[in-house]
């Protein structure tokens, strides 16, 4: 399946004082891919926790930096789910520069499905995980 695509323009707040994005920031674009995935599935945040009581902790997180990005670039975020297993996803992410599709970062978040209220992990509801093949990488 071809992955979810979104475009980001990066402002002023986004970079440091080497006038690049700071490191930190590329989590929030891997996030605000994720967020605006589940919106065109039909699903936010809020439907989690008041639906199904559940909460979407990071268990694990990488970023390999490949080329800076600058205020005014923009780039665009792919996010490709990797694996759907019971009680967890990893999801996949590229950073590419859109004008000219230079690799800017690349990485990748595992997410547990736990229950709000006991803290403990339980099976992702299949409503969700049938929705998420859409953009299942084809093994």
């Amino acid at each position: 399946m071809p992955p979810f695509k979104t475009t980001y323009k990066i402002s002023w707040a986004d970079t440091d004082a080497a006038e690049v994005v700071h490191f930190s920031n590329y989590f929030r674009f891997f996030e605000r891919a994720e967020e605006e995935m589940y919106q065109k599935l039909g699903f936010t945040f809020n439907d989690f926790i008041q639906k199904y009581n559940l909460w979407l902790p990071r268990v694990e997180a990488l970023c390999k930096f490949k080329a800076p990005a600058k205020f005014g670039d923009i780039l665009e975020i792919s996010l490709t789910v990797d694996y759907i297993k019971e009680k967890s996803i990893k999801y996949i992410f590229t950073i590419n520069k859109k004008e000219n599709k230079q690799l800017i970062a690349e990485g990748y978040v595992i997410l547990v499905a736990a229950n709000k209220k006991l803290g403990k992990a339980v099976a992702i509801p299949k409503k969700f995980v049938q929705k998420l093949k859409t953009y299942k990488k084809i093994s």
